[in-house]
């Protein structure tokens, strides 16, 4: 039998001798690998921490206890540890388990998230609301040292160590990005501390340097220098936090005793793990970055299913180079997605002029800003639903100074099996009210490259949205040229009625438009490229003339977006218009098709509308 079978909960963790814990760990892991290996998801974030989990649930009493993620993605074992067990086949499958922490799912996941650098001022919140109300529980954040470059991680640290809550944030470094001091002699001292000897030496040592009054406030700030000396951590000392660490990740043992110490602790106090991505699969060890958020992969090579189709993200990331290769004051930013975005490519072959700012969407967005009024040309590449944390910076530090920089919004639209806190359903609203900029969006991968293009050669911010995934195929121009601003292309000539489509659902409106005029229905099908500006001009002088029924589509949604605009527009011509979008609330996560079908974003829909308005 195996060990995993008799762990329904947490409360069955507790039960289980320390010995056996690290064959459980290996028991989650391949769970993990297994389901991933059909799925798709982000493996090697959430392998770094199965030790980790474990330690934590063995020590700590979920769900009274609360355990908050920061951005989520490495919750797979906490799920698995915490009653779902069964149901951890159906990860990221419609109506299935969600990738991610969601209040919604469990009692055991404290907090819904899905974006970094949230997790502390989350604990600190529950912190505050414990003490008002007088109750009784433990506090861990778990947050990686990637998150940890977002700044509300660090206006979540100061205000923590202002108010002095008691509550434990566990910094889950696997990139070393803050000490390599790690070893036996790291992790004895961070017993030593946790146990309290060494800060009772510390307080010690002060109380009787401090009768020597002319040495005492010198020679008191040496001891604190010798013990920063030891331990890495005196940024978050200096913040208020009590700092221990750093601990190697992978000692279950070692970990589930230094737990123990801290959980009684007074005071904000900070862990430094050090954990391995991928730990427990050879490949995503070797290969961290393919294996973050991966497809369904083969688990004895490691390779992903291939398909042939270029994605929207490489011909993006094929075009700036080549765009770059000849005007040299293009310049690249992203916000710790490299390879997400594409811009790696850009990084290796023009080291100089990429800068990857770690995940401060908001600071990518002024440093843009700053860098266009200097003279160099711009190209910010961040998700759709990532940018939604810059708005603020794209109004006032970017429009209202008329700005040219580009934004290159991958993810829009609909992403799939991530879910709510990844789709990009909101940009063509939280961008269409904002004065001085253009926003496009391509039917396909060849129109991309020509706007790519028209943005650089504009002299206005510009936005250009674009879905996940695999393009149509279209064969791509050798080379992308500048399109006129603000002008639609219609692709079909017909009077009975009109398709108004932008972004990817140009091809719908298209098939929609064949099945139709196999029964003798005649339909106007128009691309219109660009939200803002709107070519009002086209519709007025050559589709109106045609016909007063409209049907527009989009991957966004309803309120604010595209159809509201064409609707706005034709309410005083007399027009009939029809408006398919995103309804009114948050999707769940589910194959694209699923999603795309439940919210009528398909040709068979289309048609349906279309008969109806006729």
């Amino acid at each position: 039998m195996k060990i995993l079978d008799s762990v329904n909960s947490p409360q069955d963790l507790k039960r289980l001798n320390k010995e056996v814990l690290i064959g459980l760990a290996k028991e989650i892991r391949e769970e993990i690998i297994s389901t991933i290996s059909r799925n798709g998801g982000h493996l090697a974030s959430s392998l770094g921490v199965v030790d980790l989990t474990i330690s934590i649930h063995y020590v700590f009493d979920s769900p009274h206890d609360k355990i908050i993620w920061d951005v989520g993605h490495q919750s797979y074992a906490h799920k698995i540890i915490t009653g779902r067990k069964s149901k951890f086949s159906t990860i990221r499958m419609h109506g299935g388990l969600s990738g991610f922490p969601n209040i919604l799912e469990s009692e055991y996941d404290a907090f819904g998230v899905g974006h970094s650098s949230t997790s502390v001022s989350a604990a600190l919140g529950f912190a505050a609301a414990r003490d008002l109300k007088n109750e009784n529980y433990k506090i861990v954040a778990v947050i990686g040292d990637g998150s940890m470059t977002g700044g509300l991680a660090f206006e979540g640290l100061q205000n923590a160590g202002h108010l002095k809550k008691n509550m434990l944030v566990i910094l889950n470094d696997n990139e070393m990005f803050i000490s390599q001091k790690v070893g036996a002699i790291a992790g004895y001292f961070a017993k030593l501390l946790t146990a309290g000897m060494a800060r009772k030496f510390e307080r010690k040592v002060m109380e009787t340097v401090s009768r020597f009054h002319s040495l005492g406030s010198t020679f008191g700030k040496f001891i604190k220098r010798v013990k920063v000396m030891l331990f890495p951590g005196m940024l978050f000392e200096e913040m208020g936090f009590t700092y221990i660490g750093p601990v190697q990740g992978h000692n279950i043992n070692n970990l589930t005793t230094i737990l123990e110490n801290l959980k009684d602790m007074n005071g904000p106090v900070l862990l430094h793990v050090i954990t391995k991505k991928g730990k427990g699969y050879l490949p995503a060890e070797e290969d961290p970055i393919k294996f973050h958020s991966i497809g369904k992969f083969n688990i004895e090579t490691g390779k992903i299913v291939e398909n042939k189709t270029v994605t929207y993200t490489k011909v993006f990331s094929d075009t700036l180079v080549d765009l770059a290769q000849i005007d040299s004051k293009i310049v690249a930013i992203t916000a710790a997605m490299p390879e997400g975005t594409g811009l790696d490519r850009f990084a290796k072959k023009f080291p100089n002029r990429y800068f990857d700012v770690g995940i401060a969407e908001g600071h990518a967005v002024t440093f843009a800003a700053a860098m266009a009024v200097a003279g160099t040309h711009p190209v910010c590449a961040i998700y759709s639903t990532f940018m939604q944390r810059a708005i603020d910076s794209i109004i006032h530090d970017v429009a209202l100074q008329n700005l040219p920089v580009v934004f290159a919004l991958d993810r829009a639209g609909l992403v799939g099996e991530d879910g709510g806190t990844h789709h990009g359903s909101f940009d063509l609203s939280y961008l269409n009210y904002i004065p001085n900029i253009v926003i496009m969006a391509p039917s396909d991968e060849n129109e991309l490259q020509h706007m790519l293009k028209t943005a650089l050669d504009s002299s206005s911010p510009c936005i250009i949205r674009y879905p996940k995934g695999y393009g149509t195929g279209v064969r791509l121009d050798k080379v992308p040229s500048t399109l006129q601003i603000g002008k639609s292309r219609i692709l079909r000539y017909g009077t009975d009625i009109c398709f108004l489509a932008i972004g990817n659902h140009v091809g719908t409106c298209l098939k929609a438009a064949d099945l139709l005029m196999k029964i003798d229905i005649n339909v106007s099908v128009v691309d219109m490229r660009f939200l803002k500006p709107l070519d009002t001009d086209t519709i007025s002088d050559k589709l109106l003339i045609r016909t007063k029924k409209f049907i527009t589509i989009e991957e966004n949604t309803l309120i604010g977006g595209f159809g509201e605009s064409i609707k706005a527009f034709l309410c005083n011509e007399g027009a009939v218009v029809k408006c398919i979008g995103l309804p009114d609330k948050f999707i769940e996560h589910g194959d694209l098709r699923i999603l795309r079908e439940k919210y009528g974003l398909t040709t068979e829909n289309l048609i349906k509308e279309a008969l109806g308005a006729l």
